[in-house]
């Protein structure tokens, strides 16, 4: 059984973005968006479970269905949650707009934002539109905080670093479209090595994700039940680590033991944990469908 205090609900899986370091494979073509009948049904699971207190909604990109964003924050507000939003601000072209967006959020009860600022998320570190949705967060009195992510060492500016500097992988976790797109080039490790799950608490997470088919994420595309089909404090209650697939495994000896336990053939080495355990997975979604979906995390849509 585990108790979280936060559901970070992915509003949609559609973005402005395809950004490589991409957790969920956002796209502008991406498909999977909830309803408001939808959300309703999860608000009432989440008030039945008195542990939640924060319900964070992000994506893809949340903004883009606006009146669905305003409605949830609303509701959430409501029942008595916090709530917050992660954007990429693409929205604030100038402060009058960031206010005129985020106005109507702060009337339905919206507590703190927080905005993406990195070369990921714009042409350069402090974009634009990042700096106005802080400034006219600030002037509605919303939280605001910025999220930024060093990329790779082949994304950065040239200009900034030295003749010699060490290559090294930024900040990102390689898992998603990161997988992919931002390992090759850069320095590995043996797969034999990767033994633990450095960033995430699979035994008792603090938060998990929801995305709009249902999924219970305990980390991005590893799913450990459907609120569409069972109840959030049934799925919580029965939550036991050692008995899901992949967890299991992960939670004895981190990625490595997938490549051992399932016979793998592992590569001559991975970027990060992050970049074994979701090759790994990839390899694995045949087996454990029900646990290593949806499509869209892995880059099917």
């Amino acid at each position: 059984m585990i108790a979280i205090n936060g559901l970070h609900i992915l509003l949609t899986y559609q973005c402005t973005y395809e950004c490589d370091h991409c957790f969920v494979w956002g796209s502008p073509f991406q498909t999977g968006t909830f309803s408001l009948n939808q959300l309703e049904d999860v608000f009432q699971q989440a008030a039945q479970c008195q542990s939640i207190e924060e319900i964070y909604f992000e994506g893809g990109e949340p903004c883009l269905y606006h009146p669905l964003l305003i409605a949830a924050v609303r509701r959430a507000h409501q029942l008595g949650f916090k709530t917050g939003i992660v954007s990429n601000a693409y929205w604030a072209k100038n402060e009058t707009d960031a206010a005129l967006w985020l106005h109507p959020l702060k009337e339905a009860g919206l507590n703190s934002l927080d905005v993406s600022s990195d070369l990921f998320h714009g042409s350069q570190m402090d974009n634009p539109e990042a700096a106005n949705a802080v400034h006219a967060a600030d002037r509605l009195g919303i939280q605001i905080s910025t999220i930024q992510i060093e990329p790779p060492s082949t994304y950065r500016d040239p200009q900034a670093f030295a003749p010699g500097d060490p290559v090294t992988g930024g900040n990102v976790m390689y898992r998603g479209r990161a997988a992919v797109k931002l390992t090759p080039s850069l320095p590995r490790q043996a797969w034999d090595s990767f033994t633990s799950c450095p960033y995430e608490n699979l035994t008792n997470p603090g938060r998990l994700h929801l995305d709009p088919l249902g999924n219970l994420h305990l980390c991005q595309g590893l799913v450990i039940g459907n609120l569409f089909r069972t109840p959030l404090s049934e799925i919580l209650a029965e939550y036991q680590p050692d008995q899901v697939a992949v967890v299991a495994e992960l939670l004895a000896g981190g990625p490595a033991a997938l490549v051992a336990q399932y016979g793998l053939q592992p590569e001559s080495g991975y970027v990060d944990a992050c970049h074994l355990c979701y090759t790994a997975r990839l390899e694995l979604r045949s087996r454990f469908p029900q646990v290593l979906a949806p499509d869209q995390i892995y880059g099917i849509y």
